[in-house]
């Protein structure tokens, strides 16, 4: 078993832990249940939930797959804008309808 990362976040860790899973490189995440016992609130790393994955030979092949979403999700929060042909105001390019007056952008 080798640890690929912990974090404060269990949300976090769980996300990468059902990606992992998913793609069929077994997990465990150690300290799973400090979350709810307050432990995890103290701020030592140790604490912490940390993602490991069960056989030593999927783990760099586990930490290539955490990279590239790491880096996905990264280049998916720049938010690109664009703006309401009707009013002007701004909005997240994925928008279908502008959020300050409700006029449908063309392609929607």
């Amino acid at each position: 078993m080798k640890e690929l990362f912990r974090e404060r976040d269990f949300t976090r860790v769980a996300y990468f832990r059902g990606v992992l899973e998913n793609l069929g490189i077994a997990t465990i995440i150690r300290n799973e249940y400090l979350t709810c016992s307050g432990l995890a609130e103290i701020p030592i790393p140790e604490f912490f939930p940390a993602l490991c994955v069960m056989d030593d030979t999927d783990y760099e092949r586990a930490v290539v797959i955490i990279r590239e979403h790491l880096q996905s999700q990264k280049s998916s929060l720049v938010d690109e804008e664009k703006p309401c042909a009707a009013c002007g105001e701004m909005n997240p390019e994925n928008f279908e309808t502008c959020w300050s007056c409700g006029h449908l952008f063309e392609g929607s």
